[in-house]
Order: C-alpha cells, then structure tokens, then sequence
C-alpha cells in the first residue's frame, strides 16, 4: 500500500472508531469502498482518463474531517446567491441547519442531509445509493463511498412541481489545517416531476480544502430537471466530482456545468439515456486563470432510439491555466433515429495559457445525426480596435468579446443570480446588464465581420 494511500485509509479509520454502531448495509458498503480504494490507488497519468491531470496535490495532502459547521452568518450572507429558494447548506462536508432554509418546502418534495435520510428512512435511499455510481466507477468513488456519512437528499413525488430553485451550498472555510469532504448528492424525481437545482460551491478567501463528491440523478417518465452547477471555490482549493444521471423515456436533463474557481477541478458527467423521446441538454462553461487546472470529462449514453443529445462546452483561459475536454458520444447497437452533437469551442487569452481537448463519437447503429468539433483560437484584436474607436475602454472592449464568446451557453442561464457571477468573473465589472445585452450583440457582430 502506497503511503498517499495509507493516509487516507487511516483517517476513515479514525473516523469510523468515532461514529459508533451504523446499519450493516452502510458499514458493508464503507469497506466495499475502502477495499477497491486501496486496490485502485489514486489515478496517475499514465492512466488514459487521467493523461492531463495530476492529482498529486490531493494524493500528499494531509486533510482533516471538519467536526462542526461553524460560519459567520454575515459572511455566509456574502457568498450566498441572492435568490429566493429552498436551501440546504454544508460547511466543509458538515451540515449547517442554522444556514438552511427548509421551512417552506411544497407537498410532495422531501428535501434533507443524507445523514437525516440514512436515520429516517435508510431503505428508500439504501436502494439507489450508489446504484449508478459504484465504487468500480474511479478510485475517488471508492474514496467517497468509504466516508459516505453526509450530502443531500432530495426526492419529489410524481407530478410535482417546484416553483423556487433549490439550492445545494457547500461552503469551504479558511484555516490552519486544510480538511476534506465526501458529499454524497443523490435526486430521484418521479414521473412527470419538475424542478431547477442550484449547486453551488464557494468559499472564504485562501481556502485551501479537498472536495470529493458523488451525484447521482434519477428521472423517471417525463421527469425535467435543470441543474446548475456554479463553482466558484478558492483557487487554492481542490475539487473533484463524479455526477451520474439515468434518464427514462421521455424525460429531460438540462446541465448547466459552470466552473470559474478550484486550483485543481475534474468533473465527471455521465448520462445515461434509456427511454425513448429521452433528452440531454449539457452546456459548460469553465475559466481558468493563474494556474488552474480544470478538467471537463463527460459521456452520453444512447442506450435506446429516438434519444436527443446537445452539448455545448466552452473554455476561456488566461495566464498558466490549462484546460481539458474530454467529450464522448456513445450510440449503442439498434439506438436507431437518435439525433448527438457535440461541441467545445476555447478561447485562449494569454500564449502560456493551454488546453487539450478531444471529442469523440462511437456509433453502432445506422441511422442517426450525429457531429462533434472542437475549436481554439485568441480574441480578434480588430474586433478590439472596433469597439474602442466606440469609446470602450480596452479593458471593457476585451470582457465584452470574452463574454460573447460565452454567450452560446449563457444566453441559456435563465436565472440573473446565476449569469451575473459568471459574467462578473469573466469579464468583470461591466455596464449594467440592461445595456449589456446590446453591446455584446454589437462585440459579436463586430467579432464576425
């Protein structure tokens, strides 16, 4: 056993001297994760999925298990989006009630930290945990599943529809010693079901903390989900997640995968359409300056005909940051009249800055649409020359051709709180969003003349 291994394996064990007596199925499925953990090792890059990502700063860290969830309201004030929704929040992995908001929630939604659904009703939850995502999925699933103990659970029974955005915060403090989290995410949505999720990931300045984080969604018949991912963590801090999505026959997934912080982010995405008339809209969006390291994994399964597919990826980098996109478009055999496209566009804004990129398409049946491409490029610097000789400063005339370069996905983002910390740090401090709309139409125009 490595002693980068050996580290973590300790600290579960101390943990788990700690937690006292649990259900046989949970502590079964802890060593089932512990196991393959210690057998798999951490990911290096000669392993082809991790070829661009060195994971050496998670595998050395020495990372503590936070043991309460102590945060100044006013500061979790400051880094909460400001909208109105249902809300539960953690702080380092641990469960903050004081800053959730649970009061109001609609009949038929059952919205609470997994450790409160482990408690209460494990068997509901018990079933699908872990169903789509084992612990055969990676060596950071295995990790997760070994200290499995708190997340969210949020399950909606069929034909309801939530109006107010539900929101999954998990804030990463500053402090002497870095500590890591293992939250486990799981959403099961019955038929004909409806509702938009927010996960959001931010913390304190000089945060410095290890996030390691499993989702899995399930929707059944008709169910639509929109779910936003905003990650704005600490450039310091480290942050890996495994997101699972099963899809039955006419359902819908809309992802929004938004990542502007971590100095070290890999995301896996992977659905899986298994229903007729089954529709996966992904779109990304990932900026990366100093050094960042930001990792985009995704694969979509056509395992039945007449699915749908879109994905829309988008990468801008600046300084040292390095990118990478990995893309995979998978039909399988007798997926017949499925419709698959696939992009990933970059901008690079500085000649250090890199990204590596692969889409993919593997196609066993005969009569499908399917495209994918990719592209790279810098800002048109007469499209900058345009816009300053219009009296924009430099500064603004290159965050508004960079905001247009996002706006593919961000003219998606349906929710203000949301698009306005993406475009705040892209582009930066700009003229108010009611005249914004008019001069990135003009940048675009201008960038394609």
């Amino acid at each position: 056993m490595s002693e980068d291994v050996k580290t973590f394996l300790d600290r579960l064990a101390e943990r788990n001297a700690a937690r006292g007596p649990e259900p046989t199925w949970i502590a079964a499925r802890r060593q089932a994760g512990a196991a393959r953990f210690e057998a798999m090792g951490f990911p290096h890059r000669r392993v082809e999925a991790w070829k661009y990502t060195d994971v050496r700063a998670i595998a050395r860290g020495d990372f503590a298990l936070a043991g309460d969830a102590e945060f100044s309201p006013a500061s979790a004030a400051a880094l909460t989006l400001p909208i109105e929704a249902h809300r539960l929040t953690f702080v380092d992995g641990v469960f903050a009630p004081a800053l959730s908001r649970l009061d109001e929630l609609p009949g038929g939604v059952a919205l609470m930290p997994l450790s409160a659904a482990l408690e209460e009703n494990h068997e509901a939850v018990g079933g699908p945990l872990g169903r789509l995502t084992g612990v055969e999925f990676s060596a950071f699933a295995a990790l997760n599943t070994a200290f499995m103990e708190e997340g969210a659970v949020l399950r909606l029974a069929p034909g309801t529809v939530v109006e107010k955005p539900i929101v999954l915060q998990f804030l990463s403090r500053s402090g002497e010693q870095a500590v890591m989290s293992h939250p486990r995410i799981l959403i099961q949505m019955a038929g004909r079901s409806e509702a938009t999720v927010i996960e959001h990931h931010v913390g304190e300045e000089g945060a410095a903390n290890f996030t390691n984080l499993v989702e899995e969604i399930i929707l059944e018949r008709g169910a639509i989900l929109t779910h936003y991912k905003l990650q704005e963590a600490s450039l310091q801090d480290l942050h890996v997640a495994s997101l699972h999505v099963e899809q039955a026959r006419d359902s819908r997934y809309t992802s929004f995968n938004l990542n502007l912080g971590g100095g070290l982010v890999r995301n896996d995405l992977v659905a899986e359409l298994n229903g007729q008339g089954a529709e996966a809209n992904l779109y990304g969006l990932f900026y990366g300056q100093g050094r960042q390291h930001v990792d985009n994994h995704t694969l979509v399964n056509h395992n039945a005909p007449r699915t749908y597919s879109n994905e829309n990826y988008k990468g801008i980098l600046d300084d040292r940051a390095h990118g990478v996109f990995n893309g995979k478009v998978m039909v399988k055999r007798d997926s017949q009249q499925i419709e698959g496209y696939q992009s990933n566009a970059n901008l690079l804004l500085s000649d250090r800055a890199e990204i590596d990129t692969k889409p993919e398409l593997e196609i066993y049946a005969d009569d499908v649409k399917c495209s994918h491409g990719s592209t790279t490029g810098q800002l048109d610097e007469e499209a900058v020359f345009a816009l300053r000789t219009r009296g924009i400063d430099e500064q603004t005339a290159r965050g508004l051709l960079t905001l247009a370069f996002a706006g593919e996905v961000m003219e998606q983002v349906d929710l203000d709180a949301v698009a306005e910390r993406v475009e705040l740090a892209v582009a930066g401090k700009l003229p108010e969003r009611f005249h914004l709309a008019g001069l990135v139409e003009a940048a675009v125009a201008l960038n394609e003349e």
